[in-house]
């Protein structure tokens, strides 16, 4: 696997996405909260700490842990673990990591590094096994979202002339319209264009009414933002009884559910709902993270399975994994029990 270490040309680094700096200590006292709520306050605060961020990055266990969830810092990197994976029957989502881009030139940057990306994927013949994931925020969202939209049509004409394809990531929901609203109109010109539900969100049957027709590319995965109790679902079992009943509406609508789920239950749940609802031959994809379950996922390849592989890659891999932990308590023990886990 390709470390983060490595000599590269300077021209390859990509530019990290900027954001306000954090004071030196918490804001507040996590005193007289809960101990997930403590943890994710810490774990933001630490995020946005360049000591703390130093200390933690220079550490070899912290590579270790690192190498087995991120590709690399560089396109290079990206490329090579996508080689590696496509090699052994997966095919890949390519997430370039930068999120909460507060000016136009970081947005242009993520742009220019999808583009770059798309062309050495074409150079290499793997763009028909990977496609691109793009988080809108990474490209303006927040400035705009005409300019997102904008930015991203550019991603998806460069993955169009490389022949991959992209899908635009759910963020939390406070993006939820927006995100939908700039699927909705890319897709008007890219039809291809993958949209990502979360099932933990009340709202999301009524959004797979709405997406799942036949065709539509929809990943379902269960959510991996820390959302209200007004807004969503919180108990384990509540969760994957959405997914379920969410991933039944896009098979039902002949859409192709692609199920992001490490969950072993909704693993075998999606292999009925799929025989049973959609039937022999029907289109769909099972979706994992990088380093996470890798012989769960080349089992379901020898099942003759469709099975994406989620890569980033970036210099925000620091910020990355520190917020996928803070978003939510339960990221935490899927990083800790994949470190002692290859299965």
């Amino acid at each position: 696997m390709v470390g983060l270490t490595r000599p590269t040309g300077a021209g390859d680094i990509i530019p990290p996405v900027t954001s306000e700096a954090w004071g030196s200590q918490p804001t507040s006292s996590t005193s007289g909260v809960s101990p997930s709520a403590a943890l994710r306050h810490i774990l933001l605060w630490a995020s946005r700490r360049g000591q703390i961020k130093r200390a933690v990055t220079s550490a070899p266990v912290t590579r270790d842990v690192v190498r087995r969830f991120v590709a690399g810092e560089t396109i290079e990197d990206a490329v090579a673990v996508t080689r590696a994976l496509t090699g052994e029957g997966l095919t890949v989502s390519l997430d370039h990591l930068g999120e909460d881009t507060l000016d136009a030139r970081t947005a242009r940057a993520a742009v220019a590094a999808y583009c770059s990306l798309a062309g050495r994927l074409a150079d290499e013949g793997l763009a028909p096994m990977a496609e691109m994931s793009v988080k809108l925020s990474a490209v303006g969202q927040a400035l705009d979202e005409s300019l997102a939209l904008d930015n991203a049509r550019l991603i998806c004409e460069a993955a169009r002339a490389a022949g991959s394809s992209v899908t635009i990531d759910m963020e939390d929901h406070t993006t939820t319209d927006s995100t939908l609203r700039v699927v909705s109109l890319i897709r008007q010109d890219f039809p291809s264009t993958g949209a990502v539900l979360q099932a933990s969100l009340h709202r999301t049957a009524d959004d797979c009414r709405a997406l799942g027709v036949p065709g539509s590319r929809v990943r379902l995965c269960k959510g991996a933002y820390q959302e209200p109790a007004s807004l969503a679902w919180q108990r384990p079992d509540d969760i994957r009884h959405a997914y379920l009943r969410c991933l039944s509406i896009l098979i039902g609508g002949s859409a192709l559910p692609m199920a992001a789920t490490h969950d072993p239950k909704l693993v075998e749940a999606t292999g009925r709902l799929v025989s049973d609802i959609g039937g022999p031959g029907f289109r769909h994809e099972y979706q994992m993270l990088f380093g996470i379950r890798p012989d769960e996922q080349r089992r379901l390849v020898a099942a003759r399975e469709t099975v994406r592989v989620y890569v980033p890659f970036g210099v925000q891999w620091y910020g990355y994994l520190m917020r996928r932990m803070a978003e939510r308590p339960a990221n935490t023990a899927l990083f800790l029990r994949a470190l002692v886990s290859r299965n």
